[in-house]
């Protein structure tokens, strides 16, 4: 009889101790999945920032650093240069001190100018475009989405990370055809004010290209002249999309 009550006060007390274990397993599962919740209700909230400030964006301009790694290449390829930006459809884009490549985008077309060729490739910008020059357009416009419906229409919002000083947002794009080449993007941004940081495409053939911005101006006045072309007679023009 002492050793049946003996096993079944052991029994009893194993019984309590394995209920305590799950009861803390539980409540450590219920508190860690509020810490996720929370945490991804604020990174939604600082997401839902960054595209309020867009909305007010007008102009943008910034010095730039590109860094392009490519697979065959043992070292990336370095350039500075300038970056304009009239929204919602202008940009001019030069790299290189004087500039090799400018890439001027303007409403109908999108011009890319290297001055040393006397060279101008053009490639006109209709929404109704299809195919890979539709997604193209779209991965151009991913810095300065102007709400979040603009972004999730072209976008997959993979992740949303925070740090002491900048937020980074990984997107993917939504398009099978886009994905073929481009594989996700990523856009950071300044914490403090949400000015853009630096973007990075990562591409489908492993190779990458990323843009760092210093020396941000927002909404400062530009001229309409900045986002044309001024091309000497010389230069040869071509098309190639037709």
């Amino acid at each position: 009889m002492v050793s049946l009550r003996s096993h079944l006060a052991g029994r009893s007390v194993t019984q309590l101790v394995h209920q305590r274990c799950i009861s803390g397993l539980l409540a450590a599962a219920f508190f860690c999945g509020l810490a996720v919740a929370a945490r991804a209700e604020t990174n939604a909230a600082l997401l839902d920032q960054w595209l309020a400030v867009q909305t007010n964006l007008q102009t943008w301009t910034a010095d730039c650093t590109q860094t392009r790694s490519l697979k065959v290449l043992s070292q990336p390829l370095v350039s500075t240069g300038k970056v304009w930006v009239a929204l919602p459809d202008r940009f001019r884009w030069e790299l290189g001190q004087p500039a090799q490549t400018i890439a001027l985008r303007q409403p109908a077309q999108l011009l890319i100018i290297y001055p040393r060729l006397k060279r101008v490739e053009k490639y006109p910008l209709r929404a109704q475009q299809p195919g890979p020059w539709r997604d193209a357009l779209a991965l151009l416009d991913a810095s300065f989405p102007r709400s979040r419906a603009d972004l999730e229409s072209h976008f997959l919002v993979r992740s949303v990370t925070p740090t002491n000083s900048m937020v980074c947002v990984t997107l993917q794009p939504k398009s099978a055809s886009a994905r073929k080449f481009m594989t996700d993007i990523q856009v950071c941004f300044r914490l403090s004010d949400f000015s853009l940081l630096s973007t990075e495409m990562r591409f489908s053939d492993g190779s990458s290209m990323r843009n760092d911005f210093t020396h941000s101006v927002l909404n400062a006045p530009l001229s309409a002249d900045c986002f044309e072309a001024r091309l000497e007679p010389d230069f040869t023009i071509v098309e190639p999309l037709r």
